[in-house]
């Protein structure tokens, strides 16, 4: 009975995943080339406390819609593992190789980076970890502080849904900065 308990709350949440990937992607612009960086703690989606309980089934759920909708757009994922590995992202050697990223050898694991960068290692076609980025969009689930590893400026994404299971959800995306004074002009 537990188990079909557990099975009920990963359908719900995947259920509201695609919905918040809809508003998400409506608002954030991502274009070809671009990178957007993913923080997840899969412990705080199931109710438990960050890094205490990570889940190869919620990460193995959340992470392929989000992907296909990446590809769509022939756009770059980046996935931040925890602080256990300085928060190392998981990226595709194609991201790194475009954007001159350093690579880092670590490998996440579930105890170290968390069940999210453990699954995108798995699902990248050639996958390295490299230490910073700068990402031109975020979704920080469960609180994981991606803002290190996105360009500035940063501009919150404001959606209707603010959780996602038991994780507080947040969304971003980076604008150009404005320089000048009062006689700059800031469009064409």
């Amino acid at each position: 009975m537990a188990d079909n308990s557990f099975t009920e709350k990963l359908q719900e949440i995947a259920d509201l995943w695609q919905n918040v990937l809809d508003d998400f992607f409506q608002s954030a612009e991502i274009k070809q080339g671009q990178i957007l960086v993913l923080g997840c703690s899969t412990s705080e989606v199931l109710g438990q406390r960050i890094g205490q309980g990570s889940s190869a089934e919620v990460a193995e759920m959340l992470l392929p819609p989000l992907l296909e909708r990446i590809w769509q757009r022939k756009a770059f994922l980046a996935v931040q593992g925890c602080e256990h590995i300085n928060r190392a992202l998981v990226v595709e050697e194609a991201c790194a190789v475009r954007y001159g990223l350093e690579q880092v050898l670590v490998l996440p694991s579930i105890k170290a980076g968390g069940a999210m960068a453990v699954q995108a290692w798995k699902s990248f076609s050639a996958p390295l970890m490299v230490e910073r980025i700068q990402g031109h969009g975020g979704i920080d689930i469960g609180d994981t502080f991606i803002g290190m590893h996105l360009c500035p400026v940063v501009a919150p994404i404001r959606t209707r849904t603010k959780e996602l299971g038991g994780a507080h959800i947040t969304f971003a995306h980076t604008r150009p900065r404005y320089i000048g004074g009062s006689r700059a002009v800031y469009s064409s």
